[in-house]
């Protein structure tokens, strides 16, 4: 039972490592959980199981990141004084080799792929979201320019947050309408999908940001205009649709026609002068109207919308700020990080992932 257990356990930690590797962590963070696969220090068999995966990086585009942590790997064994393996050196001279060449790619094209893995715990498997393989591995191109302007093309907390939270909470929103501003790479939508929802509605005011976030979709099997593809009988059909919605530009009317039974939205609450255009835009979606006979619009009754806001709080008088124009527009917000925050860690391999930094809020019409 014993030797089953300590099997079990060091599966776990080399899929963790693998997971890291794969979402392109920080090196610092990918070798510190390679260490805990071998007591500590950098044996034999681990070089080789990250030589191995620097290899298959090569082959997938991703020789930069794969080149950065053999030079790291080489570092950390010439500091304990061991030996390096040859296959190490020679993949690692490889590298260095086209290392130029590489390096003027890299600077030409900022983006990279990243495969995020959703990592279920053992008796999840009566889970509605929980694959037969307990693992979500969700591949997205996204951005290393997060300094200039292509923020939109970046995984942020805040999308991780939510994530987990709809991946946590399926029932939430299996057969709903869903709609989300601001929906960066697509992850939350990705999600949405896996979890079966109605209908996946994602927008996003950047054009680049959409082209990238409709790329990302297909490479997970998701057609944007029709419905998803069914991969290995997993999934049913759900309707995905991107759109572009600038929030300074979008009209009431435009807005209350989707009238979705659930808003979603990941890092939105970031810059005042968008405040009001983003309220503009939850008030309409929330109002939710509906056309009498007459051909007049009004309020529907039942089943009132809610919108799900997942933010970092990095400054409190912008916090503030929009908080006082939640209240000048009838809206109310409620903090549920402690009520509804994930109950299992799905990315407990991610360091760089802060997420006791993250808040959930619910707002809804008064």
């Amino acid at each position: 039972m014993a030797a089953s257990e300590n099997s079990t356990e060091a599966e776990s930690q080399y899929l963790h490592v693998l997971s890291a590797f794969l979402a392109m962590e920080p090196l610092d963070s990918v070798i510190a959980l390679a260490r805990g696969c071998s007591g500590g220090s950098v044996t034999d068999s681990l070089q080789r199981f990250l030589w191995e995966l620097c290899v298959k990086a090569a082959a997938n585009g991703n020789a930069s990141y794969a080149k950065k942590l053999l030079k790291k790997l080489i570092t950390e064994v010439e500091l304990e004084k061991g030996e390096v393996l040859d296959e190490v050196y020679e993949e690692y001279a490889l590298y260095m080799s086209a290392a130029s060449k590489e390096d003027a790619l890299v600077k030409e094209n900022i983006r990279i792929t990243k495969f995020i893995s959703f990592l279920f715990p053992e008796g999840l498997y009566k889970q509605p979201s929980c694959p037969s393989s307990r693992k979500l591995v969700v591949p997205l191109q996204c951005s290393l320019n997060m300094l200039e302007g292509d923020t939109g093309c970046s995984i942020w907390p805040s999308s991780l947050f939510l994530s987990e939270f709809v991946l946590s909470y399926p029932e939430l929103f299996t057969d709903k309408s869903c709609f989300e501003v601001g929906s960066g790479v697509g992850l939350v939508g990705i999600c949405l999908a896996h979890v079966k929802a109605k209908k996946v509605i994602l927008t996003d005011g950047d054009l680049l940001t959409l082209s990238n976030m409709k790329l990302n979709l297909e490479r997970n099997h998701l057609n944007c205009e029709d419905e998803l593809l069914k991969q290995h009988g997993e999934y049913e059909s759900t309707r995905v649709q991107c759109i572009h919605l600038p929030w300074e530009t979008a009209t009431d009317s435009e807005v209350s026609e989707y009238r979705p039974d659930i808003i979603l939205g990941a890092d939105v609450i970031y810059d005042p002068s968008c405040f009001p255009h983003l309220l503009r835009v939850l008030v309409a979606l929330l109002r939710r109207p509906t056309k009498r006979d007459n051909g007049s619009l009004e309020t529907e009754g039942g089943s009132p919308a809610v919108a799900y806001i997942a933010s970092v709080i990095r400054n409190a008088d912008t916090f503030n700020a929009f908080l006082t124009l939640v209240d000048q527009m009838n809206l109310s917000i409620t903090d549920l990080t402690e009520e509804l925050k994930p109950p299992f860690e799905l990315l407990p391999y991610m360091q760089s992932y802060d997420r006791s930094s993250v808040r959930l809020f619910s707002i809804s019409s008064r």
